[in-house]
């Protein structure tokens, strides 16, 4: 049996949660759930995340967590990225794939994108400093002093700054686990993204880094000259597989990379990219295959995992049994992998893409008319996709 901390989050997350615990006792494996009440209402009265949620996930090194909506511009931090950082959690995974009866612009297409996003470094690090404040006008005073290019010209009480950190180490770490994950799935290609013809220092940086695990991993670069003058990453050199020569290894600015995937996605398989690159392209990508209704996530780290859907938290939909659950579901999915229960959750997965192919027990979003009245509610999807499941 394996215990497993559940957070039911705010808004809609109690119902999806609901629903996804369903499913996944459905396949059959045995799952002790731990919950943990934590959503905005907890946050603010407790002054936070509190300290019970997080030694529950890191006692049980694996969670699935609902939505917690966060203020925006106001109030505290985002919980995902306080959980990220507090538990080492760097590879945040998203995959989005294209389900048989889900609306979307590429009918024709089959996508199956895995966006791997780096989630402890550059801009959502959170080393900010407001504008008005005495120490950020010392700050900017002293990277004008030092700065080798541009300087900061606006004034010292209107600008707020934002410090954008890229290290080798966590480039090489996410790099590293990008490879991996596509040797362990079998996947075709790692496409690292960034914008390193303008930041030259950080993103520039992530090139010099993705470059060499690749050629650590012995995979084929799409352009010769990517390789040149670049050494592999001598921690994993001797340590992969001959075999794992047959990925391709592609480079895109992350501008091109938007255009590319609404173009062509059937080209891209794994991406490999920064933090605020990654929350942007996830989204996109989502949009892709339909929308976040059908986009699950999940947040590893060396000693933990948590498995969460891509979407909000939909206050106003609170508590009407309205919302798609398949998102959080898919999640469950991902986290039965994660635990080597890989035949339950290809069952799950297989149960989930029925029911939305046939469209008929799916709920509102997944109709052909959102206005359908044969619409089933969260919890009445989540029973039609257990019975699939145990029939499977």
């Amino acid at each position: 049996m394996y215990k497993v901390t559940l957070i039911p989050g705010d808004g809609v997350g109690p119902e999806i949660a609901e629903a996804t615990r369903k499913c996944i006792d459905a396949t059959g494996v045995k799952i002790d759930w731990d919950v943990q009440e934590c959503g905005i209402e907890v946050i603010e009265a407790e002054g936070g995340v509190p300290p019970r949620v997080m030694e529950s996930i890191r006692a049980n090194a694996v969670a699935i967590k609902a939505p917690i909506t966060t203020p925006i511009g106001k109030g505290f931090r985002s919980v995902n990225v306080y959980l990220r950082q507090e538990l080492g959690l760097y590879a945040c995974v998203r995959p989005c794939k294209t389900y048989k009866g889900v609306r979307t612009f590429y009918n024709d297409v089959d996508v199956d994108l895995v966006l791997i996003r780096e989630t402890t470094e550059d801009l959502y690090a959170g080393v900010e400093f407001q504008a008005g404040d005495k120490n950020t006008a010392s700050l900017i005073n002293t990277i004008n002093e030092y700065a080798t290019g541009r300087t900061i010209d606006t004034g010292l009480e209107t600008t707020g700054i934002s410090i954008k950190p890229i290290s080798y180490e966590g480039t090489r770490r996410i790099a590293d686990y990008a490879f991996k994950y596509s040797v362990e799935n079998k996947r075709e290609s790692v496409t690292s993204i960034c914008k390193a013809n303008i930041m030259k220092f950080t993103d520039g940086l992530w090139y010099d880094e993705t470059r060499a695990v690749a050629l650590a991993y012995g995979a084929k670069f799409e352009w010769d000259e990517l390789a040149q003058g670049v050494s592999p990453d001598p921690e994993l050199v001797g340590k992969v597989s001959d075999t794992n020569g047959d990925i391709v290894y592609m480079e895109r600015l992350v501008d091109n990379m938007c255009m590319q995937l609404v173009q062509k996605p059937e080209l891209y398989d794994v991406m490999v990219t920064e933090n605020l690159y990654g929350d942007i392209l996830s989204d996109l990508c989502a949009g892709l295959v339909g929308g976040l209704g059908v986009a699950p996530g999940a947040n590893i780290g060396a000693d933990g995992a948590i498995f969460e859907a891509t979407h909000g938290s939909a206050p106003k939909y609170k508590g009407q049994n309205k919302v798609n659950p398949v998102a959080l579901i898919l999640s469950g999915k991902m986290m039965l992998d994660h635990l080597g229960e890989h035949d339950a959750a290809k069952k799950l997965d297989q149960a989930v893409a029925e029911i939305i192919e046939e469209g008929k027990d799916v709920t509102y979003d997944l109709k052909l008319d959102r206005n359908d009245p044969t619409a089933v509610g969260t919890q009445e999807m989540a029973e039609a996709i257990c019975k699939r499941v145990q029939e499977l």
